[in-house]
């Protein structure tokens, strides 16, 4: 499917060195190419998996949109330092494989146009009422955490200030570590500056009986002490109804008791 766009590929993405594409000092140097090329307007990653923050230091200044989810969270904070708006969504292996009529594949295509997204879902049991705007900041948990205590963690004040609305979302990962990764939100602050919380697809981490609680559960305790909106089950991460979202971006939420509303404005990219 042609969509009009002109693409050049990085010198070492399709290399292969170990676990990654490339070495590390390869991977920096193409996205080091990309970000300074003035006729590369935006940067759509392949895929996701590790390996971002062993270089998340050594990329510097982020100025032109990213395009991607998962390990791609690692640069959507580091272009969020910078005010850069990024787009979480599907990358290059989805576009390769969802069919034309993908709703994921559909709305990314208008966010790169310059659509504005409205997204209108069902509500969940453990959603909490409330309308709010703010900053939307996040994506995986997994790599939020990991950055933590880092100049790229989110308790820096270019990255979310106060009133921010945080996504979260993530994949394989053990009850308990959502607990723990969850705790440290709670006491690093995170949670209480918040204005409103999106919780996306927990895909493959299932609910451990000894818990006492869901997965969903135990993230909503940690949101019982605060006031504002929370919209579970939101259609975003590691599934193919894996919709589009600008982040470092402002966002519009409302919960309702029979469902939830999602409004970006476009974001010329």
């Amino acid at each position: 499917m042609s969509l009009g766009f002109e693409v050049s590929e990085g010198q070492y993405c399709r290399g292969r060195h170990g676990r990654f594409a490339a070495t590390d000092e390869e991977r920096v140097s193409d996205l080091r190419a990309a970000l300074d090329d003035p006729q590369v307007d935006m940067i759509l990653c392949s895929r996701g998996g590790y390996g971002l923050q062993r270089i998340i230091d050594r990329i510097g200044e982020i100025r032109k949109p990213i395009i991607g989810f998962s390990d791609i969270t690692a640069l959507h904070l580091l272009a969020g330092l910078s005010g850069q708006p990024t787009l979480h969504s599907i990358m290059c292996k989805h576009i390769a494989t969802l069919p034309e009529t993908s709703e994921a594949l559909q709305r990314t295509i208008e966010a790169l146009q310059g659509k504005a997204l409205e997204y209108v879902i069902p509500t969940h049991p453990l959603n909490r009422k409330g309308e709010t705007e703010g900053m939307l900041v996040g994506g995986n948990l997994s790599v939020l955490y990991g950055l933590q205590g880092t100049p790229f963690g989110l308790t820096d004040e270019r990255l979310m200030a106060k009133d921010c609305i945080l996504l979260v979302e993530d994949i394989g990962e053990r009850h308990y570590h959502i607990d723990r990764m969850m705790n440290n939100l709670r006491l690093s602050g995170v949670l209480a500056n918040l204005s409103g919380l999106l919780v996306g697809q927990f895909t493959d981490c299932e609910d451990d009986p000894l818990m006492g609680e869901t997965v969903y559960e135990t993230i909503a305790r940690y949101a019982a002490e605060y006031n504002y909106p929370v919209a579970f089950n939101v259609p975003v991460g590691h599934v193919e109804h894996n919709l589009p979202l600008w982040l470092n971006h402002p966002v519009k939420l409302t919960v309702e008791n029979d469902h939830v509303q999602i409004l970006q404005d476009h974001v010329k990219a």
